[in-house]
Protein backbone atom coordinates (compact mmCIF):
# COMPACT_ATOMS: atom_id res chain seq x y z
CA UNK A 1 0.00 0.00 0.00
CA UNK A 2 2.86 2.39 0.79
CA UNK A 3 4.46 1.66 -2.59
CA UNK A 4 1.19 2.29 -4.43
CA UNK A 5 0.64 5.56 -2.54
CA UNK A 6 4.19 6.74 -3.29
CA UNK A 7 3.70 5.95 -6.98
CA UNK A 8 0.45 7.91 -7.00
CA UNK A 9 2.10 10.85 -5.29
CA UNK A 10 4.92 10.76 -7.84
CA UNK A 11 2.41 10.65 -10.65
CA UNK A 12 0.42 13.56 -9.26
CA UNK A 13 3.41 15.80 -8.58
CA UNK A 14 4.90 15.59 -12.04
CA UNK A 15 4.33 19.05 -13.44
CA UNK A 16 4.51 18.03 -17.04
CA UNK A 17 1.50 15.81 -16.52
CA UNK A 18 -0.75 18.85 -15.95
CA UNK A 19 0.56 21.02 -18.78
CA UNK A 20 -0.92 18.79 -21.47
CA UNK A 21 -3.31 20.34 -23.97
CA UNK A 22 -6.93 20.43 -22.82
CA UNK A 23 -8.23 20.35 -26.37
CA UNK A 24 -8.00 16.63 -26.44
CA UNK A 25 -10.79 14.99 -24.43
CA UNK A 26 -8.57 12.11 -23.38
CA UNK A 27 -6.23 14.46 -21.55
CA UNK A 28 -9.20 15.97 -19.70
CA UNK A 29 -10.36 12.52 -18.62
CA UNK A 30 -6.87 11.69 -17.40
CA UNK A 31 -6.75 14.91 -15.38
CA UNK A 32 -10.17 14.21 -13.90
CA UNK A 33 -9.06 10.73 -12.87
CA UNK A 34 -5.86 12.12 -11.36
CA UNK A 35 -7.79 14.74 -9.35
CA UNK A 36 -10.22 12.10 -8.10
CA UNK A 37 -7.31 9.92 -6.97
CA UNK A 38 -5.77 12.90 -5.20
CA UNK A 39 -9.12 13.62 -3.51
CA UNK A 40 -9.21 10.05 -2.24
CA UNK A 41 -5.66 10.29 -0.89
CA UNK A 42 -6.38 13.60 0.88
CA UNK A 43 -9.87 12.49 2.08
CA UNK A 44 -11.61 15.25 0.13
CA UNK A 45 -15.05 15.23 -1.42
CA UNK A 46 -15.33 14.54 -5.17
CA UNK A 47 -18.46 16.68 -5.53
CA UNK A 48 -16.89 19.58 -7.45
CA UNK A 49 -16.64 20.94 -10.99
CA UNK A 50 -14.61 18.81 -13.39
CA UNK A 51 -14.27 21.00 -16.48
CA UNK A 52 -10.78 22.01 -17.61
CA UNK A 53 -10.85 25.55 -16.20
CA UNK A 54 -12.30 24.49 -12.85
CA UNK A 55 -9.70 21.73 -12.55
CA UNK A 56 -6.90 24.29 -12.98
CA UNK A 57 -8.44 26.45 -10.26
CA UNK A 58 -8.98 23.37 -8.10
CA UNK A 59 -5.35 22.29 -8.45
CA UNK A 60 -4.18 25.81 -7.69
CA UNK A 61 -6.45 26.16 -4.65
CA UNK A 62 -5.30 22.88 -3.11
CA UNK A 63 -1.64 23.46 -3.89
CA UNK A 64 0.77 23.47 -0.98
CA UNK A 65 1.42 27.22 -1.31
CA UNK A 66 -2.25 28.23 -1.11
CA UNK A 67 -3.03 25.87 1.75
CA UNK A 68 -0.02 27.04 3.73
CA UNK A 69 -1.03 30.65 3.14
CA UNK A 70 -4.58 29.94 4.29
CA UNK A 71 -3.23 28.19 7.38
CA UNK A 72 -1.05 31.21 8.21
CA UNK A 73 -4.05 33.55 7.88
CA UNK A 74 -6.09 31.37 10.25
CA UNK A 75 -3.18 31.22 12.70
CA UNK A 76 -2.89 35.02 12.63
CA UNK A 77 -6.58 35.64 13.28
CA UNK A 78 -6.52 33.13 16.14
CA UNK A 79 -3.31 34.63 17.53
CA UNK A 80 -4.87 38.09 17.83
CA UNK A 81 -6.37 36.97 21.13
CA UNK A 82 -2.90 37.16 22.73
CA UNK A 83 -2.50 40.89 22.08
CA UNK A 84 -6.09 42.12 22.04
CA UNK A 85 -7.41 43.89 25.12
CA UNK A 86 -7.74 42.53 27.77
CA UNK A 87 -4.42 40.73 27.47
CA UNK A 88 -2.13 39.23 30.11
CA UNK A 89 0.78 38.62 27.73
CA UNK A 90 3.90 39.89 29.50
CA UNK A 91 7.50 38.74 29.63
CA UNK A 92 7.10 37.53 33.23
CA UNK A 93 4.27 35.91 35.17
CA UNK A 94 5.45 37.21 38.56
CA UNK A 95 2.97 39.87 39.66
CA UNK A 96 5.74 41.64 41.62
CA UNK A 97 7.77 42.42 38.50
CA UNK A 98 5.11 42.25 35.81
CA UNK A 99 4.59 45.59 34.05
CA UNK A 100 1.21 46.68 32.71
CA UNK A 101 0.35 44.75 29.52
CA UNK A 102 0.78 46.50 26.21
CA UNK A 103 -2.47 47.94 24.87
CA UNK A 104 -2.52 48.18 21.09
CA UNK A 105 -4.04 51.36 19.67
CA UNK A 106 -7.57 51.18 18.36
CA UNK A 107 -7.54 50.03 14.77
CA UNK A 108 -4.27 48.08 14.78
CA UNK A 109 -5.65 44.63 15.56
CA UNK A 110 -8.86 45.51 13.74
CA UNK A 111 -6.85 46.30 10.59
CA UNK A 112 -5.05 42.96 10.76
CA UNK A 113 -8.36 41.23 11.39
CA UNK A 114 -10.15 42.76 8.41
CA UNK A 115 -7.30 41.68 6.13
CA UNK A 116 -7.69 38.13 7.41
CA UNK A 117 -11.47 38.29 7.01
CA UNK A 118 -11.12 39.53 3.43
CA UNK A 119 -8.77 36.64 2.67
CA UNK A 120 -11.24 34.19 4.18
CA UNK A 121 -14.01 35.77 2.10
CA UNK A 122 -11.97 35.10 -1.04
CA UNK A 123 -11.45 31.55 0.21
CA UNK A 124 -15.16 30.87 0.63
CA UNK A 125 -15.86 32.46 -2.77
CA UNK A 126 -13.36 30.17 -4.50
CA UNK A 127 -14.74 27.13 -2.69
CA UNK A 128 -18.28 28.07 -3.66
CA UNK A 129 -17.28 28.40 -7.31
CA UNK A 130 -15.44 25.08 -7.35
CA UNK A 131 -18.30 23.02 -5.91
CA UNK A 132 -21.18 24.90 -7.54
CA UNK A 133 -24.35 26.45 -6.17
CA UNK A 134 -26.31 23.20 -5.85
CA UNK A 135 -23.59 21.55 -3.80
CA UNK A 136 -23.08 24.71 -1.74
CA UNK A 137 -26.66 24.60 -0.50
CA UNK A 138 -26.10 21.03 0.73
CA UNK A 139 -22.82 21.75 2.52
CA UNK A 140 -23.57 22.94 6.05
CA UNK A 141 -19.94 23.71 6.80
CA UNK A 142 -19.70 26.23 3.96
CA UNK A 143 -23.04 27.79 4.90
CA UNK A 144 -21.77 28.16 8.45
CA UNK A 145 -18.49 29.53 7.05
CA UNK A 146 -20.38 32.29 5.22
CA UNK A 147 -22.49 33.12 8.29
CA UNK A 148 -19.47 33.28 10.60
CA UNK A 149 -17.62 35.61 8.24
CA UNK A 150 -20.70 37.83 7.90
CA UNK A 151 -21.20 38.03 11.69
CA UNK A 152 -17.50 38.73 12.20
CA UNK A 153 -17.56 41.61 9.70
CA UNK A 154 -20.68 43.09 11.33
CA UNK A 155 -19.14 42.83 14.80
CA UNK A 156 -15.90 44.33 13.46
CA UNK A 157 -17.80 47.33 12.05
CA UNK A 158 -19.60 47.84 15.36
CA UNK A 159 -16.27 47.71 17.19
CA UNK A 160 -14.81 50.48 15.06
CA UNK A 161 -17.97 52.58 15.32
CA UNK A 162 -17.71 52.40 19.13
CA UNK A 163 -13.98 53.24 19.02
CA UNK A 164 -13.00 49.87 20.51
CA UNK A 165 -14.85 50.49 23.78
CA UNK A 166 -17.34 47.63 23.51
CA UNK A 167 -17.39 45.06 26.29
CA UNK A 168 -18.52 42.03 24.28
CA UNK A 169 -16.95 40.88 21.02
CA UNK A 170 -18.91 38.06 19.47
CA UNK A 171 -16.39 37.43 16.70
CA UNK A 172 -13.81 36.18 19.18
CA UNK A 173 -16.06 33.27 20.09
CA UNK A 174 -16.53 32.42 16.40
CA UNK A 175 -12.85 32.39 15.42
CA UNK A 176 -12.17 28.69 16.19
CA UNK A 177 -14.74 27.84 13.51
CA UNK A 178 -12.23 28.90 10.85
CA UNK A 179 -9.82 26.22 12.02
CA UNK A 180 -12.54 23.56 12.18
CA UNK A 181 -13.87 24.37 8.73
CA UNK A 182 -10.47 24.24 7.07
CA UNK A 183 -9.39 20.89 8.54
CA UNK A 184 -10.98 17.67 7.32
CA UNK A 185 -9.44 15.85 10.28
CA UNK A 186 -11.15 18.21 12.72
CA UNK A 187 -14.47 17.69 10.94
CA UNK A 188 -14.11 13.93 11.21
CA UNK A 189 -13.18 14.30 14.88
CA UNK A 190 -16.31 16.33 15.59
CA UNK A 191 -18.43 13.82 13.68
CA UNK A 192 -16.92 11.01 15.72
CA UNK A 193 -17.60 12.95 18.93
CA UNK A 194 -21.20 13.42 17.88
CA UNK A 195 -21.59 9.67 17.40
CA UNK A 196 -19.80 8.95 20.67
CA UNK A 197 -21.89 11.28 22.85
CA UNK A 198 -24.87 8.90 23.36
CA UNK A 199 -22.60 6.13 24.64
CA UNK A 200 -20.63 8.59 26.77
CA UNK A 201 -23.88 9.99 28.17
CA UNK A 202 -25.07 6.51 29.15
CA UNK A 203 -21.83 5.76 31.02
CA UNK A 204 -21.90 9.18 32.70
CA UNK A 205 -25.47 8.42 33.78
CA UNK A 206 -24.24 5.14 35.27
CA UNK A 207 -21.50 7.05 37.09
CA UNK A 208 -24.04 9.52 38.47
CA UNK A 209 -26.35 6.69 39.53
CA UNK A 210 -23.42 4.87 41.15
CA UNK A 211 -22.49 8.04 43.01
CA UNK A 212 -26.05 8.66 44.22
CA UNK A 213 -26.61 5.09 45.38
CA UNK A 214 -23.39 4.95 47.38
CA UNK A 215 -24.14 8.39 48.78
CA UNK A 216 -27.35 6.99 50.24
CA UNK A 217 -25.50 3.94 51.54
CA UNK A 218 -22.89 6.21 53.11
CA UNK A 219 -25.50 8.39 54.79
CA UNK A 220 -27.14 5.26 56.20
CA UNK A 221 -23.86 3.64 57.22
CA UNK A 222 -22.31 6.74 58.77
CA UNK A 223 -25.46 8.11 60.39
CA UNK A 224 -25.40 10.39 63.41
CA UNK A 225 -25.14 8.54 66.72
CA UNK A 226 -25.62 9.65 70.30
CA UNK A 227 -21.90 9.16 70.98
CA UNK A 228 -20.23 12.32 69.69
CA UNK A 229 -16.83 10.63 69.47
CA UNK A 230 -18.09 8.31 66.74
CA UNK A 231 -19.61 11.11 64.66
CA UNK A 232 -16.37 12.36 63.11
CA UNK A 233 -17.04 10.77 59.70
CA UNK A 234 -20.64 12.01 59.77
CA UNK A 235 -19.72 15.58 60.74
CA UNK A 236 -16.96 15.99 58.15
CA UNK A 237 -18.23 14.08 55.13
CA UNK A 238 -21.81 12.74 55.47
CA UNK A 239 -23.78 15.29 57.51
CA UNK A 240 -25.97 16.28 54.54
CA UNK A 241 -26.59 15.24 50.94
CA UNK A 242 -24.41 17.85 49.13
CA UNK A 243 -21.47 17.19 51.42
CA UNK A 244 -21.85 13.41 51.01
CA UNK A 245 -22.01 13.71 47.22
CA UNK A 246 -18.93 15.92 47.17
CA UNK A 247 -17.03 13.52 49.45
CA UNK A 248 -17.71 10.49 47.28
CA UNK A 249 -16.96 12.50 44.13
CA UNK A 250 -13.54 13.25 45.60
CA UNK A 251 -13.15 9.57 46.36
CA UNK A 252 -14.22 8.61 42.83
CA UNK A 253 -11.76 10.95 41.16
CA UNK A 254 -8.95 9.60 43.42
CA UNK A 255 -8.07 13.13 44.53
CA UNK A 256 -7.12 13.14 48.23
CA UNK A 257 -9.26 10.02 48.66
CA UNK A 258 -7.52 8.83 51.88
CA UNK A 259 -8.94 11.86 53.69
CA UNK A 260 -12.48 10.62 53.10
CA UNK A 261 -11.99 7.11 54.44
CA UNK A 262 -9.41 7.58 57.23
CA UNK A 263 -11.85 8.72 60.00
CA UNK A 264 -14.19 5.78 59.38
CA UNK A 265 -11.28 3.36 58.99
CA UNK A 266 -9.81 4.53 62.30
CA UNK A 267 -13.11 3.80 64.01
CA UNK A 268 -13.71 0.38 62.44
CA UNK A 269 -11.70 -1.41 59.78
CA UNK A 270 -14.85 -3.02 58.43
CA UNK A 271 -15.93 0.34 57.01
CA UNK A 272 -13.12 0.03 54.46
CA UNK A 273 -15.23 -2.55 52.60
CA UNK A 274 -17.68 0.22 51.66
CA UNK A 275 -14.94 2.40 50.18
CA UNK A 276 -13.23 -0.53 48.44
CA UNK A 277 -16.46 -1.60 46.72
CA UNK A 278 -17.23 2.00 45.74
CA UNK A 279 -13.77 2.57 44.25
CA UNK A 280 -13.70 -0.81 42.51
CA UNK A 281 -17.00 -0.24 40.73
CA UNK A 282 -16.52 3.46 40.00
CA UNK A 283 -12.82 3.84 39.27
CA UNK A 284 -11.83 0.39 38.02
CA UNK A 285 -14.97 -0.45 36.04
CA UNK A 286 -17.07 2.57 35.04
CA UNK A 287 -14.18 4.97 34.39
CA UNK A 288 -12.35 2.35 32.34
CA UNK A 289 -15.58 1.60 30.49
CA UNK A 290 -15.88 5.28 29.59
CA UNK A 291 -12.31 5.33 28.29
CA UNK A 292 -12.86 2.13 26.30
CA UNK A 293 -15.98 3.51 24.61
CA UNK A 294 -14.16 6.65 23.50
CA UNK A 295 -11.14 4.70 22.23
CA UNK A 296 -13.26 2.19 20.34
CA UNK A 297 -15.25 4.91 18.60
CA UNK A 298 -12.18 6.84 17.55
CA UNK A 299 -10.53 3.69 16.24
CA UNK A 300 -13.65 2.67 14.38
CA UNK A 301 -13.89 -0.70 16.07
CA UNK A 302 -17.02 -0.20 18.17
CA UNK A 303 -19.46 -1.37 15.50
CA UNK A 304 -17.38 -4.49 14.94
CA UNK A 305 -17.37 -5.23 18.64
CA UNK A 306 -21.12 -4.81 18.83
CA UNK A 307 -21.70 -7.28 15.99
CA UNK A 308 -22.28 -10.49 17.89
CA UNK A 309 -24.58 -13.42 17.37
CA UNK A 310 -28.07 -12.84 18.80
CA UNK A 311 -28.88 -14.60 22.02
CA UNK A 312 -31.23 -17.53 21.71
CA UNK A 313 -34.09 -17.50 24.20
CA UNK A 314 -36.38 -20.42 25.02
CA UNK A 315 -39.87 -20.35 23.50
CA UNK A 316 -42.47 -18.49 25.49
CA UNK A 317 -45.31 -20.35 27.17
CA UNK A 318 -48.68 -20.58 25.43
CA UNK A 319 -51.88 -19.85 27.33
CA UNK A 320 -55.31 -20.96 26.15
CA UNK A 321 -57.60 -18.14 27.35
CA UNK A 322 -57.53 -14.96 25.28
CA UNK A 323 -57.37 -12.86 28.44
CA UNK A 324 -54.12 -14.54 29.53
CA UNK A 325 -52.66 -14.16 26.03
CA UNK A 326 -53.44 -10.44 26.12
CA UNK A 327 -51.76 -10.09 29.51
CA UNK A 328 -48.75 -11.99 28.20
CA UNK A 329 -48.40 -9.61 25.25
CA UNK A 330 -48.68 -6.60 27.56
CA UNK A 331 -46.09 -7.78 30.07
CA UNK A 332 -43.64 -8.89 27.36
CA UNK A 333 -43.64 -5.39 25.88
CA UNK A 334 -40.61 -3.14 26.30
CA UNK A 335 -42.81 -0.69 28.20
CA UNK A 336 -42.82 -3.10 31.15
CA UNK A 337 -39.02 -2.76 31.45
CA UNK A 338 -39.28 1.03 31.23
CA UNK A 339 -41.95 1.00 33.92
CA UNK A 340 -39.72 -1.12 36.16
CA UNK A 341 -36.82 1.29 35.70
CA UNK A 342 -39.11 4.19 36.54
CA UNK A 343 -40.20 2.34 39.67
CA UNK A 344 -36.58 1.93 40.75
CA UNK A 345 -35.94 5.63 40.09
CA UNK A 346 -38.95 6.58 42.21
CA UNK A 347 -37.59 4.38 45.00
CA UNK A 348 -34.23 6.18 44.86
CA UNK A 349 -35.94 9.59 44.95
CA UNK A 350 -38.02 8.60 47.98
CA UNK A 351 -34.99 7.30 49.86
CA UNK A 352 -33.01 10.47 49.06
CA UNK A 353 -35.87 12.64 50.29
CA UNK A 354 -36.16 10.76 53.58
CA UNK A 355 -32.39 10.81 54.11
CA UNK A 356 -32.20 14.55 53.53
CA UNK A 357 -35.07 15.21 55.94
CA UNK A 358 -33.57 12.95 58.64
CA UNK A 359 -29.89 13.78 58.09
CA UNK A 360 -29.58 15.70 61.40
CA UNK A 361 -31.42 13.09 63.48
CA UNK A 362 -29.82 10.24 65.32
CA UNK A 363 -30.74 6.65 64.53
CA UNK A 364 -33.00 6.39 67.58
CA UNK A 365 -34.82 9.63 66.72
CA UNK A 366 -35.82 8.47 63.25
CA UNK A 367 -39.24 6.97 62.56
CA UNK A 368 -40.12 3.92 60.46
CA UNK A 369 -41.09 5.90 57.36
CA UNK A 370 -38.11 4.65 55.34
CA UNK A 371 -38.80 1.02 56.25
CA UNK A 372 -42.44 1.33 55.19
CA UNK A 373 -41.44 2.88 51.85
CA UNK A 374 -38.92 0.10 51.24
CA UNK A 375 -41.54 -2.52 52.06
CA UNK A 376 -44.00 -1.05 49.55
CA UNK A 377 -41.42 -0.91 46.78
CA UNK A 378 -40.22 -4.46 47.51
CA UNK A 379 -43.79 -5.70 47.07
CA UNK A 380 -43.93 -3.87 43.73
CA UNK A 381 -40.61 -5.44 42.70
CA UNK A 382 -41.94 -8.90 43.57
CA UNK A 383 -45.06 -8.20 41.54
CA UNK A 384 -42.94 -7.11 38.57
CA UNK A 385 -40.81 -10.26 38.80
CA UNK A 386 -43.90 -12.47 38.98
CA UNK A 387 -45.46 -10.82 35.93
CA UNK A 388 -42.27 -11.24 33.92
CA UNK A 389 -42.11 -14.92 34.86
CA UNK A 390 -45.75 -15.24 33.79
CA UNK A 391 -45.03 -13.59 30.43
CA UNK A 392 -41.70 -15.24 29.55
CA UNK A 393 -41.86 -18.47 31.50
CA UNK A 394 -39.26 -19.55 34.04
CA UNK A 395 -36.65 -20.56 31.46
CA UNK A 396 -37.30 -17.49 29.34
CA UNK A 397 -37.05 -15.23 32.38
CA UNK A 398 -33.72 -16.77 33.41
CA UNK A 399 -32.31 -16.45 29.87
CA UNK A 400 -32.04 -12.65 30.26
CA UNK A 401 -29.11 -11.44 32.34
CA UNK A 402 -30.98 -8.28 33.29
CA UNK A 403 -33.79 -10.39 34.72
CA UNK A 404 -31.30 -12.47 36.68
CA UNK A 405 -29.82 -9.31 38.16
CA UNK A 406 -33.22 -7.80 38.98
CA UNK A 407 -34.50 -11.03 40.49
CA UNK A 408 -31.40 -11.52 42.63
CA UNK A 409 -31.59 -7.95 43.95
CA UNK A 410 -35.32 -8.32 44.64
CA UNK A 411 -34.82 -11.55 46.59
CA UNK A 412 -31.95 -10.02 48.60
CA UNK A 413 -34.05 -6.96 49.44
CA UNK A 414 -36.95 -9.19 50.48
CA UNK A 415 -34.70 -11.25 52.74
CA UNK A 416 -33.07 -8.20 54.32
CA UNK A 417 -36.38 -6.43 54.87
CA UNK A 418 -37.86 -9.57 56.47
CA UNK A 419 -34.87 -9.87 58.81
CA UNK A 420 -35.18 -6.18 59.67
CA UNK A 421 -38.81 -6.49 60.71
CA UNK A 422 -38.26 -9.72 62.65
CA UNK A 423 -35.35 -8.24 64.59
Amino acid sequence: EALIQSDLQLLLTRRTFFFLSHKDGKHLYIQQAAVFIEDAIQYRSINHRVDARSLRWYRWYYSRLCQWGLGIIIAIILGLAFIEEPSSLTYTSDIRYRPPPWKPPCGLTEGIEIICLCTLTVDVAVKSYLIGWDELRKTRWLIGYVLVIALSVIDWALSLSMQCTETIRVRRILRPFFLLQNSSLMKKTLKCLKRTLPEIASVIFLLALHLCLFTMFGMLLFAKTENSENNKEWEIYFSNLPKALNSLLVLLTTANNPDVMIPAYSRNRGFSIFFIIFSAIGTCFLMNLLTAIICNHFRGYLLVNLLSSPLQHPPQPHYGPVFLQTLQIIFRHYFTTVLGNGLALANVVCICTVLVLDSHKTVTERNDCLEVINCVFILLYLMEMSLKIFAHGVRGYLSYRSNLYDGLITLCLTLLNTCNFTV
